[in-house]
């Protein structure tokens, strides 16, 4: 009997150590939660709006983001929280793990906006979705004045007009060739009204589409009745961006929507 009385207070302690840990750590995870819904916000609804979280990746890198930060801190907490230490002492170890997470936090959202998407253009013969650490900075001065900022409130429409001949013609080549396309460089661009009739020219009709994708016919009409665009008069245009889409056109070439299936055929 005595042996269980004795060991019984050092039970109870240990249940309480841990019902402390377990409530510092829920308490840590519910304000990571609430910093992770800001940082959705910020995400989704400025940098990668619509449709680009899935063409540019934001929603994947939202996902790593948010997942090493939200789970890091509570965790550390866990293992560190104890009342039996001094204030002071707990106090230290509380604000080291906050600094930790807010340094991952911020570092995370740096590389989320340096790669956030600036601009979907029509380039030639498709449409290309520019991240912000894509465009030649360089060229920026060089672009028309509406351009000369790259956005923070998501990417613009745009469009590129064709290199000069001579000099100018030569250079875009060279540029080409070391992959630096007219699409990542400002100095050809150009409000998209001015480039739909190329694109209009350049994109083919739904029905190929459709053709190509017979197994998939059904859902590509459901998705084209979504967007309101028209079967018999939209078009389709190849996107590069991250995975394999396809840009929706009206009749008058304004962009109606993407659909992730691989126009390069």
């Amino acid at each position: 009997m005595n042996a269980i009385d004795s060991a019984s207070p050092r039970r109870r302690i240990g249940r309480l150590r841990w019902r402390d840990r377990l409530t510092a750590a829920a308490i840590h995870l519910g304000l990571s939660l609430t910093i992770a819904a800001l940082a959705a916000i910020l995400m989704f609804l400025v940098w990668y709006p619509g449709a680009f979280r899935d063409l540019a990746g934001g929603r994947n890198l939202f996902l790593v983001l948010t997942s090493v930060d939200v789970v890091l801190g509570p965790l550390l907490t866990l293992a560190v929280f104890d009342r039996c230490k001094s204030r002071r002492h707990l106090r230290i170890d509380l604000a080291l793990i906050g600094a930790l997470q807010l340094a991952a936090l911020l570092y995370g959202l740096h590389t989320v906006f340096i790669v956030r998407p600036v601009a979907m253009i029509f380039e030639v013969d498709r449409m290309r979705l520019v991240v912000a650490n894509d465009v030649a900075v360089d060229e920026l001065p060089g672009a028309p004045p509406a351009y000369r900022s790259l956005p923070i409130t998501g990417p613009w429409m745009l469009g590129t007009r064709r290199p000069r001949e001579g000099t100018e013609h030569a250079d875009a080549l060279m540029q080409g060739l070391a992959g630096k396309d007219i699409g990542v460089r400002p100095t050809f661009w150009q409000p998209y009204d001015e480039a739909k009739p190329q694109a209009l020219e350049r994109s083919r009709p739904i029905a190929v589409l459709l053709e190509h994708y017979a197994d998939q016919a059904g859902e590509i009409r459901q998705e084209l009745t979504a967007m309101k665009a028209d079967i018999t008069t939209s078009r389709f245009l190849p996107v590069m961006a991250r995975g394999d889409w396809v840009a929706i056109l009206d009749g008058s070439g304004n962009v109606l929507g993407y659909l992730s299936f691989d126009g390069f055929f």
